[in-house]
């Protein structure tokens, strides 16, 4: 059987394909039959690299890491995390009691001044990632874009909210403020 037969007078014209008769039957076979494709046989065309099928369990466990919950809560802890240590910090470096009167505090009050700033922090920054990142999901869920823009109005959103209990004009310098943080970090990181 011939197959792809060019005309004479184009030189860029594919060549003849020979089959032979198995060849031929396997080959209507394939395309012909009811029997399920194996994956195997599916092409894709790559760009970087190799292309690889993701198979329904790493489909469901994206999926759950792509979720809105698992971003807030892990936002959540993460920024939990991260203000225990800045509260840590925090509490080491800045000492409550001041004056030159001032008696010398024991161990105790220490420790309990350092748990106090620790926890203040912590929850501080637990509550601004989660009101960011769910915020920030929201936002690119309604749009169905991710882009700069989501972060960009997120942070405004939440710097806003944030300011906003201290009146109207620490609202709008919050939002801003933290528009142009949120804007810049997600600048940074989709340049690397």
């Amino acid at each position: 059987m011939f197959f792809n037969t060019p005309p004479r007078d184009d030189p860029n014209a594919p060549k003849k394909v020979t089959l032979s008769a198995e060849e031929f039957k396997t080959a209507m076979l394939r395309l012909i039959s009811s029997e399920p494709k194996l994956r195997q046989g599916v092409v894709i065309p790559r760009t970087y690299g190799s292309v690889v099928i993701k198979t329904r369990e790493e489909k469901m466990i994206e999926a759950i890491f792509e979720s809105c919950a698992f971003k807030c809560a892990m936002s959540c802890v993460l920024g939990y995390a991260f203000g225990g240590v800045i509260g840590l910090f925090s509490a080491s470096v800045n000492p409550t009691i001041t004056g030159a009167d001032a008696k010398q505090q024991t161990a105790r009050e220490v420790f309990r001044d350092m748990r106090t700033t620790t926890m203040s922090h912590a929850k501080n920054f637990a509550i601004v990632g989660a009101m960011f990142a769910s915020t920030e999901c929201v936002i690119e869920s309604y749009r169905g874009k991710s882009d700069w823009k989501n972060g960009t109005s997120a942070g405004a959103i939440t710097g806003g909210l944030i300011g906003l209990r201290a009146g109207i004009k620490a609202g709008l310098i919050g939002a801003a403020g933290f528009a142009a943080f949120s804007s810049a970090i997600d600048y940074y990181m989709r340049q690397r």
